[in-house]
């Protein structure tokens, strides 16, 4: 099976799943300590935008946040 295929798979999957699989693949690539803590935490934060626990900036909002 093709990286592509897997990939085309993967995002067949419910999402749940998907940030679960996104997690493994992470963990698997970092090797050092502190850079798996700070993955964790974006991971963590895109669940938190995905699920609805936490709500993204608008457009215009981040852009104002990067004056």
């Amino acid at each position: 099976m093709s990286s592509k295929e897997i990939a085309e798979a993967a995002m067949e999957l419910p999402e749940k799943e998907r940030l679960d699989l996104a997690r493994k693949i992470i963990a698997s690539v970092a090797a050092e300590p502190e850079c798996l803590e700070r993955i964790g935490e974006a991971v963590q934060g895109i669940e938190d935008v995905v699920t609805g626990k936490v709500t993204g900036l608008s457009e215009s909002e981040f852009r104002d946040a990067l004056r």
